[in-house]
């Protein structure tokens, strides 16, 4: 039985990693950062509790990096632990750099040192590209680089990190440059999320507004089950390399945003409204992704299409809500 360890346990990527883990029969361990409201350290992984291990560890504390990593002895680590909030990487950068680029470094030192043997997995990021693409409107593994946010910038520092430490310790070493991967476990303060969820309370009365920063931004959008078979997939090579993983299709967040609302059949000039505070410091206007590499090397495909994901995610909440019979008062 193969042995897995996946950094930041309680994220959307990693209670659908830790599944599609399961179901091939591995023996799962799992880290959480301790928080002053335990109830929401396993809320996407309470499913799962009984069948994989898990372990406070703290990506900003050395020695229980080296504990974890050293203790566990996994035949593959999936490090997606990070401070992933693109926004939020404005108002606390010296944090996002500390957890995204030295955490990074922390566990691949611990790697090096205590389990040369394990093959790691480094959740990357399409906001390394910045607003840079290639002549064709895409952005691919040889793009440059350039990004507009300390949390791109944080994210670019640890990817060099894991090329370094590949090439100059020989380790089994992959990057998974991610396009936005999207589900109904996506948090709340993510666009798509808080676009369903907002959009479902005004369906039902709850709500009067939903309020919006960039709506001109584009992005490619996948399904988060899909890209953890990649990352998956990356580690089953005989060599280590990185891969783009994406759609292939751009939309603006009004196409989103719209799409969400006819599907409920509400009026987006009614309800949708600007605000300020939702603007980056600098905008990263244009994301489409080219996965060329993966399909050939991986044999990797998306299942969902753009429409299949947003209504799971529409679904989600309009069940969430007759649950827990929040009606019309």
């Amino acid at each position: 039985m193969k042995k897995a360890l996946i950094i930041g346990a309680n994220g959307q990527d990693a209670s659908y990693l830790a599944e599609f883990l399961l179901a091939k029969q591995y023996d799962v361990f799992g880290t959480i950062r301790r928080n002053s409201v335990p109830e929401s350290q396993t809320t996407r992984i309470e499913h799962l509790k009984n069948n994989i291990s898990l372990k406070y560890m703290d990506l900003t504390d050395t020695i229980s990096v080296d504990s974890v990593i050293k203790e566990t002895q996994a035949d593959e680590i999936y490090h997606l632990a990070a401070q992933s909030h693109v926004q939020i990487s404005f108002e606390l950068p010296k944090y996002t750099l500390d957890v995204n680029s030295g955490g990074t470094l922390a566990v691949l030192e611990a790697v090096r040192r205590f389990s040369p043997h394990s093959k790691v997995y480094h959740a990357a990021t399409s906001e390394m590209f910045g607003n840079s693409c290639d002549v064709d409107g895409f952005q691919r593994e040889t793009t440059p680089m350039i990004p507009v946010s300390p949390y791109g910038c944080s994210k670019l520092y640890a990817h060099s990190l894991c090329s370094n430490y590949r090439n100059a310790y020989n380790m089994f070493i992959c990057s998974g440059i991610l396009f936005n991967h999207e589900s109904p476990r996506r948090g709340i303060n993510f666009v798509t999320n808080k676009t369903v969820l907002e959009a479902v309370k005004i369906k039902l009365g709850l709500s009067n507004k939903l309020k919006l920063g960039n709506l001109q931004s584009y992005r490619d959008w996948g399904h988060a089950k899909d890209y953890v078979k990649a990352m998956w997939l990356m580690l089953q090579q005989n060599k280590p390399e990185d891969f783009v993983i994406a759609t292939g299709e751009t939309r603006s967040v009004k196409e989103m945003v719209q799409y969400v609302f006819d599907q409920l059949e509400l009026n987006f000039d009614q309800y949708v409204g600007f605000d300020k505070k939702y603007l980056r410091a600098e905008e990263l206007n244009y994301l489409k992704g080219d996965s060329s590499k993966a399909k050939e090397k991986l044999n990797w495909t998306c299942e969902y299409t753009f429409d299949m994901m947003m209504d799971e995610m529409i679904n989600y909440w309009l069940n969430y809500y007759q649950y827990n019979n929040h009606y019309f008062n």
